[in-house]
C-alpha cells in the first residue's frame, strides 16, 4: 500500500496549510491514523492522531494550532495547520497509528517549509 500525502508547500510564518492523505478503503477502515513529521537531521515524530471514532490527540508543540480530521466516506485523513512557525518546517507523512504495529511504508511525504 502506498501512502500519498499532499498539500505541502512554502508558507510564511503565521500562515496556514491543509494536508491531505488519501488511502484505499481496505487499508483505511477501522484503524487510527496519524500525521508524523521529520525535520532535517531529526527523527520522525508524531504530530497528531485520530481514532476510528474521531478522538484526537496532539503533540504539545502543535496543540491549539493544528487540527487532524478524517473522512471515512472518502478514506482520507487531513491536517489543518494554522499559525505556522519555522519550527514546523519538515516533511509530513501520514500512516496508521501506531506505525510500528500497523503502519506501512512511509511514502515520500509532503514538504512544508515555513519562512520567517
Amino acid at each position: 500500500v502506498q501512502l500519498q500525502a499532499s498539500g505541502g508547500g512554502l508558507v510564511q510564518t503565521g500562515g496556514s496549510r491543509r494536508l491531505s492523505c488519501a488511502v484505499s478503503r481496505s487499508f483505511f477502515d477501522n484503524f487510527a491514523w496519524a500525521w508524523y513529521r521529520q525535520a532535517p537531521g531529526k527523527q520522525r515524530d508524531l504530530v497528531a492522531r485520530i481514532t476510528n471514532g474521531g478522538s484526537t490527540n496532539y503533540a504539545d508543540s502543535v496543540k491549539g494550532r493544528f487540527t487532524i480530521s478524517r473522512d471515512n466516506a472518502k478514506n482520507a485523513v487531513y491536517l489543518q495547520m494554522n499559525s505556522l512557525k519555522p519550527d514546523d518546517t519538515a516533511v509530513y507523512y501520514c500512516n496508521r497509528y501506531p506505525s510500528s504495529t500497523y503502519g506501512t511504508s512511509w511514502g515520500q511525504g509532503t514538504q512544508v517549509t515555513v519562512s520567517s
